[in-house]
């Protein structure tokens, strides 16, 4: 695969899932990304174990992304950990907006302030990756509203973007298309997500506004108490996803690994094997 790879963990929150991670790091490594990143929590809820994974990724060899936001930090911690950053020389960030913990009334500051933020305080020296929604954010009430804050984040500085995942990939395309309409041209690649359990798809699918095409999910239905046959047909479709994808001109690929290597490993075998 010639085109750009990254994969995305989930920071760690203990020793044994620190360990766990750096397992699932190296059995990636060989797939040569570009980058990994690492969540960030609602709220920042993870921010010391994403800090650590950061820059024990770092120091294996790998260029790693922390992701960020405001959350319910205050702009001085947020700098502070920017200045931590710059001090490590990691040299890229996923600035989100993110999401305030259950029970936290705090403020919601939208991505393209913390874009500003991050510009003001540190110039260029982030290459900046920010989120985009080809089957529009749950929270936006119509398509031209959330091209527009996609847009207001890429005239406060952001360098690229990753997508939420998705299953169609028409929605894909046409986002393409639309964005290109509001002169929006940085490269936007793809979020991957495998098919590997019935419940948690469905689960994180309803959370995140992510649609299952109806014969996807009619056929996931049939397979829930069959995970063999449900593993094979999920990495069946999204091996399909991602070839259409890269066929059509997707800059890339990224994984939501959910801090698992073998379903992102055997797509890209997949793909490579066509």
């Amino acid at each position: 695969m010639n085109q750009h790879l990254s994969f995305e963990f989930s920071a760690p929150r203990n020793p044994v899932e620190t360990k766990k991670l750096l397992s699932v790091y190296k059995r990636l490594k060989v797939f040569s990304p570009e980058f990994f990143s690492v969540t960030y929590g609602a709220g920042g809820s993870t921010k010391d174990g994403t800090k650590d994974a950061v820059l024990n990724i770092q120091k294996l060899g790998s260029s790693v992304a922390p992701h960020l936001s405001f959350g319910g930090d205050t702009s001085e911690k947020i700098e502070a950990l920017l200045q931590d950053y710059q001090k490590a020389d990691i040299r890229r960030v996923v600035a989100l907006r993110g999401d305030i913990p259950s029970g936290q009334m705090t403020k919601m500051t939208f991505a393209s302030e913390l874009i500003t933020f991050i510009r003001n305080k540190t110039g260029s020296h982030f290459h900046i990756d920010v989120a985009a929604y080809p089957e529009t954010h749950p929270d936006s009430p119509s398509v031209e509203s959330d091209i527009k804050f996609f847009k207001n984040k890429v005239d406060a500085g952001a360098n690229s973007a990753i997508t939420q995942y998705f299953y169609n990939a028409d929605a894909y395309f046409r986002y393409i298309d639309k964005c290109a309409s509001h002169n929006i041209d940085i490269p936007i690649t793809p979020g991957i997500m495998p098919i590997t359990n019935y419940n948690g798809i469905i689960r994180f699918s309803k959370n995140c506004g992510a649609e299952i095409p109806r014969w996807i999910l009619k056929q996931l239905d049939s397979y829930k108490d069959n995970p063999d046959s449900l593993k094979a047909f999920g990495l069946e479709v999204v091996t399909e996803l991602c070839s259409r994808l890269l066929e059509g001109g997707a800059p890339g690929l990224h994984f939501y690994t959910l801090n698992q290597s073998l379903p992102s490993a055997r797509i890209l075998r997949n793909l490579n094997a066509q």
